[in-house]
């Protein structure tokens, strides 16, 4: 679809795996701040981490280097508290305290 410029409706999108929800038309305010409630769940830490390994793994030469190198927001989550909260948090059937640090 990138080199074809092919345009899809949203619910094929969905089927394709690039749409994440199809939402009827005046509720997509509504469905984003759904989405937004869900990821600040998530340690910061972590998050910052996904997005940094997405865009600069669009820049590696291959599939193999981008998969494989651990960036630095991916090296600071590790070392941080939150790496350690989150998984504690889960086996204590409770929500995370996330420190960002």
């Amino acid at each position: 679809m990138i080199l074809t410029g092919r345009r899809v409706s949203a619910g094929e999108g969905k089927n394709l795996g690039f749409v994440n929800e199809v939402v009827p038309a005046g509720q997509a305010l509504e469905a984003a701040k759904r989405w937004a409630e869900t990821i600040l769940e998530c340690s910061p830490m972590a998050v910052r981490a996904s997005k940094e390994a997405l865009y600069h793994g669009l820049e590696e030469p291959s599939l193999e280097k981008a998969m494989t190198t651990i960036y630095p927001a991916q090296k600071a989550n590790m070392e941080s508290e939150d790496f350690v909260e989150g998984p504690k948090a889960f086996a204590e059937k409770r929500k995370p305290k996330w420190n960002n640090r």
